[in-house]
């Protein structure tokens, strides 16, 4: 249906998981993407395969706890597209599964840097942009860990915990600029981040962690692209902070 021709975005953290399966959604649909990732040869590799299948697509590095590279991040995009329509704040860590007592303050810091002033950063340098050119759309990637968290998990789950404030609270103030602000919050994927999230991979761990999902099995990033796609899209252009879970039914 090319439901985003004619629109650019930026993919953060599209070197692998989530991020990829929603920059190669979006590139499918219509859209210019700019697959930004801290990994050149797995954001390189993204990249090249949407532009072998047909589609329009630019790697770009960029750490996006950095304000300066988020800043040049958002000006090489502009350069490569002629403009900017769409921003998916995927890139995320994580601390592994243990006790809130025994990650350290470097973990600590690392955490809420990624995965939070992140959003802090895009925020500083992408509304300008989109109150200038008429309005634009953020898709922030969260976690059902910050509906119904998973011990272990704790300092992760605050941090997305703070993603679905945020993105409520930019999603009130930022309306009157015609700026969209919405949420999706995935439950584990099977993705690179697994064995983080689980603190073991093993045949024992995986059941433990699906027999919490109504729908029997982990999320993919199919799963999450789909989402993306529809609050990226003009059909969504009433929608504004909301939070979809795409979860199997975890946080029912």
């Amino acid at each position: 249906m090319m439901r985003l021709k004619g629109k650019v975005a930026i993919v953060t953290g599209a070197g692998s998981g989530f991020g990829q399966g929603i920059a190669e959604r979006f590139a499918a649909e219509g859209a210019s993407v700019i697959v930004n990732d801290i990994n050149p040869d797995h954001g390189e590799k993204v990249a090249a395969a949407i532009r072998t299948a047909g589609g329009q697509a630019k790697f770009v590095a960029a750490d996006v706890s950095n304000g300066e590279q988020v800043e040049s991040l958002r000006d090489e995009t502009i350069k490569a597209f002629g403009g900017l329509h769409v921003v998916v704040n995927n890139a995320g860590i994580s601390h592994r599964n243990q006790s809130a007592l025994t990650v350290n303050e470097e973990e600590f810091d690392r955490v809420y840097a990624v995965n939070v002033k992140s959003i802090f950063w895009t925020t500083k340098h992408m509304v300008p942009w989109f109150s200038e050119h008429g309005g634009g759309c953020f898709v922030n990637i969260a976690s059902t860990a910050g509906v119904r968290p998973r011990p272990g998990l704790v300092w992760y789950n605050s941090t997305k915990g703070a993603v679905i404030t945020a993105s409520k609270a930019l999603a009130v103030e930022l309306a009157p600029q015609k700026i969209r602000v919405n949420v999706i919050n995935p439950v584990a994927g099977d993705t690179p981040l697994l064995a983080t999230f689980m603190g073991e991979d093993t045949p024992e761990v995986r059941a433990r962690f699906i027999s919490t999902i109504p729908l029997g099995r982990f999320a993919m990033p199919n799963d999450i692209a789909n989402a993306a796609l529809f609050l990226a899209s003009d059909e969504a252009e009433f929608v504004t902070g909301a939070c979809l879970e795409v979860d199997g039914g975890r946080c029912v």
